[in-house]
């Protein structure tokens, strides 16, 4: 790398600093992803028990922990809280911006590397997700380079130990992505693999290569499940496989979807990368070979995980987000043919970019406007949830001016259309990259705290209220770890006595059960049995005539924005 790349590497690193680190901490976490993982690390931290994730202090088996040991080392640093959630991400934001440069550069050159980190930060999903505290911007960084490596192994071969080196480094990074989240890593890498090859109609691997791949990607993805062996919690291993069978063969109740869910996420989602990038599935002859390798990876990679998680049963936004690769690749490589005048902007790119930037922009514009008409809407019946109707009157303050960030979107994206009608196309690309990296960035910092404040606030402060009580706290009806989180409930909490005598009365010799029973029996004792401290319930106001009628031993202690507030005080006497 030259002096002129490492100087440029540098201040996108900056760039980038600026962009994803301030105001990481100024929201709350939301519930479920981000509290999940954060809770995890949490009760690592809690227990000193770095090798089996738990949550509510039993064994969580839905993910492996290598995002996790990131928050650990992220809390001891910065302490326990929303930015240490979310700083892992937001340096996964800076390594990834500064990865896809110097990847660009080496294809194209280095305008076309600044195309691809604008057209990764410029775009809505991928620039908020390195706010957030979930788990797949690093598990897709592993896997994005994983495929790298392999595209260049199967690019015209080279000296040995290239190869050698090549095919040794996309194993440890699809090991490592196997860790982060588990065996769909090895899926995605495979079904590429198999599409390529198909593709080629011969031989991408030699037997030698493929071998040493097996068993380094195999090895190293395995050092979880071999700890969790060798310290016999084997039903982890069990109950962590059939999980993500669960989530394949089966739509989660919360989480269902049409088979286009994926497609509409991925156009709107990453605006206007995902615009730009339709064009880019035309073939080009100017390309070099390499880089019409490059690009059929590219497009093999994004193919394999919009149809894959469209046909998964269970429909999450960021089940798609490996798609960011390979979309803002194409995005950017669009605007670099645009530039370099190999393509023309037609009608049909004006019409597909302002429909969906223009819906994209009043979506943004009218939200506050909801807000405003909150009482009328809600009188009009258009709501037919108690809970959301709840929501809504929330008492958030707005400043009034909210609405101007979707006016400046909107204009922005109707100014960049003006610009390539009329051949300004430097001016262009940047003003629709550039404004959306702005847009997303107010927004995130506008109207996340304000959506917090109708969503979940309420029920977060009255957790945070009990963090110094000696008490059990748990939630009724609607699943949450924000109540772990948020009341820093400690490990002892699960160890009373009571609960196990409790436990042996429903279920007598019940021997060792799984997490999921276990974490069911906890929570029958809090509700029915007897307890040695009070109990708090928070539920949802569709589920509190539920609640009264089954749980007549707890009071009514406060109603606000949708949750309900119980406490049981501690009883000698077992409720029924």
């Amino acid at each position: 790398m030259n002096r002129s790349a490492i100087r440029l590497s540098l201040l996108l690193g900056l760039a980038a600093c600026i962009l994803f680190i301030p105001f990481l901490g100024a929201v709350h976490l939301f519930d479920w992803d981000e509290i999940n993982f954060a809770e995890c690390a949490r009760e690592m931290i809690s227990t000193g028990n770095y090798t089996t994730a738990q949550i509510n202090y039993f064994p969580f088996w839905e993910k492996p922990p290598v995002f996790i040991w990131m928050q650990v080392l992220s809390m001891k640093t910065f302490g326990i809280n929303e930015f240490a959630a979310r700083f892992p991400n937001a340096l996964c934001g800076i390594v990834t911006l500064i990865i896809v440069f110097n990847l660009g550069r080496k294809l194209y050159g280095t305008r076309f590397g600044l195309l691809w980190a604008l057209a990764f930060a410029g775009s809505l999903l991928p620039h908020f997700y390195f706010k957030s505290g979930i788990i797949d911007p690093w598990f897709n960084l592993f896997i994005f380079l994983g495929i790298y490596r392999f595209i260049l192994y199967t690019n015209e071969p080279g000296p040995g130990k290239l190869m050698n080196r090549n095919i040794l480094l996309s194993a440890v990074f699809i090991a490592l992505a196997t860790l982060t989240k588990g065996p769909v890593a090895a899926l995605v890498f495979s079904l590429c693999f198999l599409i390529f090859r198909l593709i080629k109609r011969k031989s991408v691997i030699s037997w030698k290569h493929f071998i040493i791949y097996c068993i380094t990607a195999g090895g190293l993805g395995s050092i979880w499940f071999i700890i969790l062996f060798l310290q016999h919690r084997t039903e982890i291993i069990s109950d962590f496989l059939a999980y993500q069978v669960r989530l394949f063969s089966t739509g989660d109740a919360d989480h269902g979807g049409p088979f286009y869910y994926h497609w509409v996420v991925l156009l709107f989602g990453c605006f206007p990368a995902s615009v730009l990038a339709i064009r880019a599935f035309w073939k080009s002859d100017s390309d070099t070979p390499f880089q019409k390798h490059f690009k059929r990876w590219m497009l093999v990679l994004f193919w394999v995980v919009l149809i894959l998680f469209s046909i998964v049963k269970t429909k999450i936004v960021h089940y798609s987000s490996l798609c960011y690769f390979p979309l803002t690749f194409l995005g950017a490589y669009t605007s670099w043919k645009l530039i370099c005048g190999e393509i023309q902007w037609k009608k049909w790119m004006s019409i597909v970019t302002l429909v969906t930037g223009g819906l994209i922009g009043i979506a943004l514009t009218s939200i506050q406007f909801i807000i405003v008409f909150k009482k009328q809407i809600i009188a009009s019946g258009m709501i037919h949830d108690p809970f959301a109707e709840a929501n809504l009157m929330a008492d958030v303050h707005w400043n009034g001016f909210e609405f101007l960030i979707g006016i400046v979107f909107l204009l922005g994206v109707v100014a960049s259309v003006i610009l390539m009608w009329r051949q300004q196309l430097i001016g262009a690309i940047l003003t629709l990259f550039l404004l959306t990296l702005l847009s997303t960035s107010l927004s995130s910092l506008v109207f996340a705290p304000r959506v917090e404040g109708y969503s979940q606030q309420a029920a977060v402060e009255f957790y945070q209220g009990l963090q110094n009580t000696d008490c059990y706290v748990n939630v009724y009806g609607f699943k949450s770890y924000a109540q772990l989180f948020y009341s820093a409930k400690k490990p002892e909490a699960n160890q009373s006595p009571l609960f196990y005598a409790h436990m042996e009365r429903k279920r007598p010799g019940h021997g060792k059960l799984d997490p999921l029973t276990l974490e069911m029996y906890h929570t029958d004792w809090l509700l029915i049995g007897k307890v040695d401290k009070p109990v708090y319930i928070v539920a949802k106001t569709d589920h509190k005539d539920e609640f009264v009628h089954d749980f007549p031993a707890f009071k009514e202690i406060g109603e606000k924005n949708g949750f309900v507030f119980f406490r049981r005080d501690a009883s000698d006497k077992v409720s029924n």
